[in-house]
């Protein structure tokens, strides 16, 4: 049997194992069955929670920890990477902002606060960088990123914003925001009150800025962190929104591995509608069927909707059940 090189390229199985586990998980099995087989473990995220273990995973980065706060703005430890070379960083929005942070009975679209990832963006740019990847999704908040403008030195009132206050450091930074974020548990009545109060700061925010980017696309990412973002982007030196399995693609150097590679194998915690639309499973596919390498892949459950949008690249679905 002639051996092959397959890489073991997943997403967390959110709320059972992260991406990290899950690649282990996977080769481990794997190799009871080839094991003359060279496997390669390559963990993914959507730019979600998980995106620093699964750049971490990638070899490079060094952790960071910095006193951050919470959405309910209660103390954490938030942590991000540094490059070995100091000169570029990512975060991770959930880090200090996320659903993992508050339990479900706690969770308050109206209350949380996107402050703690501003507070974690302010260390990165104490620490001298000015390269970074900001994934914002799996956020438990919907402030439209007024949070982190606040950390960043804008004043947000009920009488507008103030952007007068602004870290001049933003000058020099090239921010990448990877999009890709869950629903926040707000209940049909608090959806409209949302929508409104977020169309008022949205309305200040443009003002203050002397930007139009509420209808822009990708603004609503992470309860409207990116449209946030996205007004005072002529403030960095750059400032971009890119799709989070892409960005996760490019800083693990997945398609160098899949070079020379027989087979890949993906996966997430749900196959489902939403694969099509961006999860890390159809961005993995996409590369392999780019790339000429066949792509398995694993879901913790698989609806028919997922399947047949997986199918469209050649890929095979396979749920992760013990029995029919």
């Amino acid at each position: 049997m002639t051996p092959w090189r397959v890489v073991f390229a997943p997403d967390s199985f959110k709320g059972s194992l992260t991406s990290v586990e899950v690649a282990e998980a996977l080769a481990k099995g794997w190799r009871r069955a080839r094991g003359d087989d060279e496997l390669v473990l390559a963990p993914m995220a959507d730019g979600g929670e998980g995106t620093l273990a699964a750049i971490e995973a990638g070899g490079g980065w060094e952790p960071q920890e910095v006193e951050a706060t919470d959405p309910l703005g209660r103390p954490v430890v938030a942590r991000w990477l540094r490059s070995q070379d100091g000169r570029r960083a990512v975060v991770e929005l959930a880090s200090a902002s996320g659903l993992s942070r508050v339990s479900p009975d706690q969770r308050d679209p109206f209350a949380a606060s996107t402050r703690g990832t501003g507070e974690v963006l302010c260390a990165v740019l104490d620490a001298g960088v000015r390269q970074i990847v900001l994934g914002i999704g799996g956020s438990a908040t919907t402030d439209g990123g007024a949070g982190i403008l606040e950390a960043l030195g804008a004043r947000v009132g009920a009488d507008g914003v103030d952007l007068s206050g602004l870290d001049p450091r933003l000058a020099e930074t090239d921010l990448l925001a990877a999009t890709y974020g869950p629903q926040k548990g707000a209940s049909p009545s608090q959806v409209r009150e949302l929508d409104a109060r977020l169309a008022r700061f949205a309305a200040a925010l443009e003002e203050a800025a002397g930007r139009q980017e509420h209808d822009t696309r990708g603004a609503g990412a992470a309860g409207g962190t990116a449209f946030g973002l996205l007004a005072i982007c002529d403030r960095f030196a750059r400032l971009e929104l890119r799709p989070g399995v892409g960005l996760v693609i490019a800083e693990t150097g997945l398609e160098r591995k899949l070079a020379g590679s027989n087979l890949v194998v993906t996966g997430e915690g749900r196959i489902d509608v939403q694969t099509a639309y961006g999860k890390t499973a159809l961005g993995v596919a996409q590369l392999a069927t780019g790339s000429g390498v066949a792509c398995i892949a694993v879901g913790g459950g698989a609806e028919s909707e997922g399947i047949a949008a997986l199918a469209e690249l050649g890929v095979i679905v396979v749920p992760v059940v013990e029995s029919p």
